[in-house]
């Protein structure tokens, strides 16, 4: 029997043909990290959209068992979620979620594929070390903030390291609570990636996109992933990590709103070119 998921399930209020957009979340958060904006914008701009909660996060069952949950655990989620669906979706995975999207793709079909900040293909070491060195604190806060222990240091360097410089304390009032535990087993996946060659990439399209100022993942290791996939590359100015909350949330929904138009051909958006910030 599959686990138990819960998802968000947002539908248009009009029906415009578009393909149904499915966002998996990253590492140690859930789904209401979609639901603070991208959800109503993509939702009002006539896209039925969905948010998974992977097995262990959430509201979805299995936490009392998070680690032994690994990547494929997580694709099957995903896996689970369009099965339901009447047609292909736009798969939109966040940080650890964009992993999890390229490993469902190994096995299933999508329209698209959107890759927000994504865990580099190298894997969390080179990333780890170089913050590390930005922020040696940073791994004792985060531990203290899965156990919701916050204290005024862990808000600074959690907001220091998921957030940009313009990130108002209500910015991360809104992640504070999202934040949980994460498996084991997939952290340790994540930091061997370069050791697993994948086994299918579909010929889709695909954009990768990240935050100029994100401190997990730095923009200049974006062309690692959109090599892979011949994608599309979007680096947004002043951004940090948390692109979904971030004060520049806006001009990342924008963006991919505008790269779906013209690579999916919808409905209203004509055939216009790709905007020059999109260009790899």
């Amino acid at each position: 029997m599959h686990r138990q998921l819960h998802t968000l399930d947002r539908l248009a209020s009009e029906e415009k043909g578009y393909p149904p957009l499915v966002f998996v979340h990253g590492g140690y958060t859930h789904s209401a990290c979609w639901d603070v904006n991208f959800l109503p914008y993509f939702q009002a701009l006539g896209f039925n959209c969905y948010a998974v909660d992977l097995s262990g996060h959430g509201k979805s069952a299995g936490r009392d068992k998070l680690n032994s949950f690994g990547l494929d655990h997580y694709a099957d989620d995903v896996g689970h979620l369009v099965a339901g669906l009447d047609a292909d979706p736009v798969l939109i995975g966040h940080s650890m979620g964009a992993v999890v999207v390229q490993r469902y793709l190994e096995k299933a079909p999508a329209k698209a594929v959107v890759m927000m900040a994504p865990v580099p293909p190298t894997g969390l070491a080179a990333s780890g070390m170089q913050l590390a060195l930005r922020q040696p604190e940073f791994v004792a806060e985060a531990e203290r903030a899965v156990r919701g222990e916050y204290t005024a240091n862990t808000v600074r360097v959690m907001r220091e390291v998921y957030f940009s410089p313009d990130a108002t304390m209500e910015h991360f009032a809104q992640f504070q609570p999202m934040v949980q535990d994460e498996s084991m087993l997939v952290l340790t996946e994540m930091m061997t990636l370069a050791m697993r060659l994948p086994r299918r990439r579909p010929r889709i399209p695909a954009l990768v996109i990240g935050g100029q100022l994100d401190m997990l993942f730095a923009a200049n290791r974006l062309h690692f992933t959109a090599t892979g996939w011949n994608a599309d590359t979007c680096v947004i100015p002043r951004a940090g990590h948390m692109l979904m909350i971030d004060p520049q949330w806006v001009s990342v929904a924008e963006k991919i709103h505008a790269w779906l138009g013209v690579k999916l051909g919808l409905p209203g958006h004509g055939t216009r070119r790709v905007p020059a910030t999109l260009a790899a």
